[in-house]
C-alpha cells in the first residue's frame, strides 16, 4: 500500500507542478491506479464514472446558478449597490470601506462566486472610494477579504462542488451558510470600525453634508431588486417549496428580469453571459467527473480504507483531526483554488470524517472556510489575481492588505468549531426536509 500511495501521490504531484490542469490530472493519476494496482476493465468503470458524475440532477444547480452570476455582473447591480448602502454608512466608523463589506455579501447572495463577487463590487467601489481619498491599502484588503463571501452564502458554487462530491443534501450546505455567513460580516465590519478608530488619519476627512432621512430611503429604493431576488432564492429553498436547483431557475429568470429593467443588458451581454457560464460550467463539471474516475479509482486500490484505518489507528481526537486537516488545507490553499482543493481530497477525506462523527453538514461549512482563506493566500489566490488586474499592483502588497481579514477567517473557524450549532442549527430547522 506504501508503494501505491508513493506511486499516486508523485503522479498528482508531477503532473500538477508541470502545468497540468486539474481535470486531466485526475483523470490520468485515476487510470494510472487502475492499470498498475487493480486488475478492474478500466473503460468500463471510467464510462459508468463519469457518466453518472455527468448526468447527476443535482448537478443542474451549478450552471443555473453560475448564469445568475454571469448576468448580475454584467448588468449595474454593482452600481445600485453602491449607491443604495452609501448613504447609511456615511456616520459608521469605516464610513464607506463597509459598503464593499455590505455589497460583497449581497452580491454574494446572488452570486456564488468568490471571483465573480469581488470584481463585480471592486468595478464600482474601488474607483469611488480612490477619489474620496480612502486609503489604497483597506479598500483593497476590504474588498479582496469580503469577497471570499461568495463562497459561504448561499447561492455557493463550493457548496454545490462539495455537495455532490460528498453526496451532501445542497439545500441544507446552503441554509448552514447563512449563520457563518453573518458572522464573517459581523468580524470584518467590527475590525474596519476598529481599525477606523485607532488610525483615523488614514480615513479622509468627513464631509459636513448631512444626507437627510428622507433621500437615503429614496437611495435604498435601489436595493430593493436585489433583496427580493434574494428572498425569491434564500427563501424558497428554507421554506421547502422549491430544491436548489428550482431555486437556481427562479433566480436566473429573476436576474434576467433586473439587469433588462436596469438597462445597459442588451443581446451582447446577454449572450457573453450564456458563453460564460457555459465555459465555466463545462470546466467544473469535467473536473468534478474526472474526481469521480479518481474516487473509484482509489477505492478498488483499498488506498482510502487503508489511510483511514492507519490514521484510525493514532487514534486522533475530532478536534486534532481538524487542525490537522486545516493544516493540510492552508498549505494546499496556497497552490490550488477551492474547487480544485475540494475535489481533489473529498475521496480520501471523507472515510476520516464520517468515521470521526463529524456532521458532514458542519464539515461542508468548514472547508468552505478554509477554501476562502485560500482564496486570498499568494501564490494562488483567486481574489488576488481579480485585484492584481483591476489596480496594477504588486500580488504580494494586495497580499498583505488582505492579511487582517485572513486572521478574521480563522478566527471565524475557531468560532464555529466551539459552537457547531452556528452551521448546523438552520438546515435542522428547515421545511420539508
Amino acid at each position: 500500500m506504501l508503494l501505491t500511495s508513493v506511486t499516486l501521490l508523485g503522479a498528482l504531484f508531477f503532473l500538477l507542478g508541470s502545468g497540468v490542469w486539474i481535470g486531466p490530472t485526475l483523470l490520468l493519476v485515476g487510470m494510472l491506479g487502475m492499470f498498475l494496482f487493480t486488475s478492474s476493465p478500466t473503460g468500463m468503470i471510467l464510462s459508468t464514472t463519469i457518466w453518472g458524475a455527468s448526468a447527476s440532477w443535482t448537478l443542474t444547480a451549478l450552471p443555473l446558478f453560475i448564469w445568475m452570476g454571469e448576468i448580475l455582473y454584467r448588468s449595474r447591480l454593482s452600481e445600485d449597490l453602491f449607491s443604495g448602502l452609501a448613504p447609511w454608512m456615511s456616520r459608521i466608523p469605516g464610513r464607506l470601506l463597509h459598503v464593499n463589506i455590505l455589497g460583497c455579501a449581497a452580491f454574494a447572495a446572488v452570486c456564488g462566486s468568490s471571483a465573480a463577487t469581488c470584481a463585480a463590487v471592486g468595478k464600482f467601489s474601488l474607483p469611488e472610494l480612490k477619489r474620496l481619498g480612502y486609503d489604497d491599502r483597506w479598500s483593497i484588503g476590504t474588498l479582496a477579504g469580503s469577497g471570499t463571501f461568495g463562497l459561504m452564502i448561499p447561492p455557493s458554487i463550493m457548496m454545490i462542488v462539495y455537495g455532490v462530491a460528498a453526496e451532501v443534501s445542497i439545500a441544507k450546505l446552503f441554509i448552514a451558510g447563512v449563520l457563518p455567513g453573518l458572522l464573517l460580516v459581523l468580524l470584518f465590519m467590527s475590525l474596519v470600525a476598529l481599525l477606523a478608530m485607532l488610525k483615523p488619519s488614514r480615513m479622509p476627512a468627513e464631509s459636513e453634508e448631512r444626507i437627510p432621512f428622507r433621500e437615503k430611503l429614496h437611495r435604498s429604493r435601489l436595493l430593493i431588486p436585489l433583496m427580493l431576488l434574494i428572498i425569491g432564492v434564500i427563501g424558497s429553498i428554507y421554506s421547502g417549496i422549491a430544491t436548489a436547483t428550482e431555486a437556481a431557475a427562479v433566480g436566473v429568470v429573476g436576474a434576467l428580469l433586473l439587469a433588462t429593467f436596469a438597462g445597459g443588458f442588451g443581446r451582447q451581454k446577454f449572450v457573453e453571459s450564456l458563453q460564460g457560464a457555459m465555459v465555466t460550467s463545462c470546466m467544473m463539471t469535467f473536473i468534478l467527473a474526472c474526481a469521480a474516475f479518481l474516487a473509484n479509482s482509489m477505492g478498488f486500490t483499498g488506498l482510502p480504507m487503508a489511510l483511514a484505518s492507519a490514521i484510525g489507528h493514532l487514534n486522533l481526537s475530532p478536534t486534532a483531526l481538524l487542525v490537522a486537516l486545516t493544516l493540510f488545507y492552508l498549505v494546499l490553499g496556497c497552490f490550488l483554488d477551492g474547487i480544485s482543493m475540494v475535489v481533489l481530497t473529498t475521496s480520501i477525506i471523507m472515510p476520516l470524517i464520517r468515521a470521526s462523527g463529524i456532521d458532514l453538514v458542519w464539515f461542508g461549512v468548514y472547508i468552505v472556510l478554509v477554501s476562502e482563506m485560500g482564496q486570498i493566500t499568494p501564490p494562488v489566490g483567486f481574489n488576488l489575481f481579480v485585484l492584481q488586474a483591476m489596480t496594477g499592483r504588486d500580488l504580494f502588497s494586495i497580499a498583505r492588505s488582505t492579511a487582517p481579514f485572513f486572521l478574521l477567517l480563522v478566527l471565524a473557524l475557531i468560532i464555529i468549531t466551539i459552537f457547531p450549532e452556528i452551521a448546523t442549527y438552520l438546515p435542522g430547522k428547515m421545511l420539508g426536509m
